[in-house]
């Protein structure tokens, strides 16, 4: 059961299917317990068919979309006025940074949005994950290095994107465990559900009563 239950909460990924699976069976290492295999019992009473997408992350992510434009025009005019005099190896440093940081932020904003607006677990464990590896430790670089001559308006735009990706991480980390919580409520209650209709059958067919059909109104 704990096998299927990965592969039950991936199956409406666009991801490829290695990397949503990596990502599901994370999250579902790091968030599942056992109490999910009482179909939810002692968790947060979420209705099966409720919505659990994250307000606050939603918001984020939305802010986020329009501070990075400016960010990176701040960040490409401040590395033109410096380049030149930082060391050959800052340089490269600075530059591939700067790059890998764009290129992520793009990947990371876009998992974002799907995995918190469709519920899709392993596109929001890729945005956790992209945040915590690989924006998070760069932004730090290139906000606590001093050698790398840190001008104010970049200190400015560093210090709000370094908030926006703090408050992302903890409110995408408490998504994600009410997500893979809810999630696996509702796979084991669709298991509880069919395999109690085979019974159902079984005793609407003993008693002579049509499945489906109330047994009070056939009075």
């Amino acid at each position: 059961m704990e096998q299927i239950l990965p592969a039950a909460m991936s199956l409406h990924s666009s991801l490829p299917y290695n990397i949503r699976q990596n990502l599901t069976n994370f999250s579902g290492s790091l968030f599942i317990s056992n109490k999910t295999r009482d179909c939810g019992d002692g968790h947060d009473n979420i209705p099966a068919n409720a919505m659990v997408s994250s307000l606050p992350l939603q918001m984020a992510l939305y802010f986020n979309v329009f501070f990075f434009p400016f960010w990176w025009v701040s960040e490409v005019a401040m590395l033109e006025l410096k380049y030149s005099m930082l060391p050959g190896y800052y340089q490269w440093l600075l530059l591939a940074a700067s790059i890998i940081l764009t290129v992520i932020e793009c990947v990371r904003l876009s998992l974002g949005y799907m995995g918190n607006l469709q519920e899709k677990l392993p596109e929001l464990a890729g945005f956790w994950l992209l945040s915590f590896t690989i924006q998070l430790p760069i932004i730090l670089f290139l906000l606590t290095d001093e050698s790398i001559i840190i001008l104010p308006l970049e200190r400015a735009v560093h210090s709000l994107y370094f908030t926006f990706l703090v408050f992302e991480l903890v409110v995408a980390f408490q998504a994600l465990r009410k997500m893979t919580n809810h999630l696996a409520t509702r796979f084991y209650l669709r298991q509880f559900q069919e395999s109690e209709c085979p019974q159902r059958r079984r005793r609407n067919r003993e008693t002579g009563i049509p499945y489906g059909r109330n047994s009070i109104s056939t009075v």
